[in-house]
């Protein structure tokens, strides 16, 4: 009997504290997370092209992903983030690529009389980027200064060239020259939503097996646009 009436008394107690306490859903989070979505839109430049290689049309890239926000400081306005993204990258040159019993020749396409609507190659990948973070932002207010510099490691998972011209039109996937793994450095500033984007590729596009007249295809990627982060 003791026993009941020792509950009852402490059953009553809990709900009696529990209709004092209100939660206040509108208050400043203090553990606050920024920016862990991403969304990146790039033109596309070649860097140390052969002779004769031009860039004929724009060249658009575009990136998508999720990068976990990691505060390091008290305040929260430094931190390190890391994550996983998918990137399309393409090409408009004149670079032609021909395969022909499994072995891949290179040329850059100048001839007269020939006129080339398409001369396309699209690079698809898995990005893993790891940035340092440096923001103004506090609990109360997420629209803030911003710069995130960062480095991004993509493996190559498909990839597509595509030739329409008046001598004919060609479709080639999974081209064999092409580098698996590329890295580059990237910057990212701005203010709250709009964010300049610079991406600069240290290794080249392909490897030391693609050549254009016994020389190397060194070439290798800059890129520039805006980055949009939510959340």
């Amino acid at each position: 009997m003791r026993i009941k009436i020792l509950l009852l008394c402490l059953f009553s107690t809990v709900s009696a504290l529990a209709q004092n306490v209100e939660t206040d859903f509108d208050a400043p989070d203090s553990l606050f997370r920024e920016d862990q979505f991403y969304l990146n839109i790039t033109y596309n430049t070649l860097q140390k092209v052969p002779d004769g290689l031009q860039q004929t049309k724009f060249s658009p890239g575009f990136s998508v992903g999720f990068l976990r926000d990691m505060p390091i400081n008290a305040s929260r306005t430094f931190a390190v983030a890391a994550g996983l993204g998918y990137s399309l990258s393409v090409y408009n040159q004149n670079l032609g690529i021909f395969e022909s019993n499994n072995t891949t020749t290179y040329e850059i396409l100048n001839a007269e009389g020939v006129s080339v609507s398409k001369d396309k190659l699209s690079l698809h990948y898995v990005d893993l980027p790891v940035e340092f973070r440096w923001r103004n932002a506090t609990p109360d207010n997420h629209r803030f200064w911003r710069v995130h510099l960062g480095v991004k490691l993509s493996y190559l998972v498909a990839n597509q060239y595509k030739l329409v011209s008046t001598a004919g039109n060609l479709t080639n996937t999974n081209l064999n020259d092409l580098s698996k793994f590329n890295y580059g450095l990237y910057l990212s500033t701005g203010w709250n939503t709009w964010n300049i984007y610079a991406y600069y590729g240290f290794n080249p596009i392909f490897t030391s097996d693609a050549k254009i007249d016994g020389q190397t295809i060194d070439m290798n990627t800059a890129k520039f646009g805006l980055m949009f982060y939510i959340l």
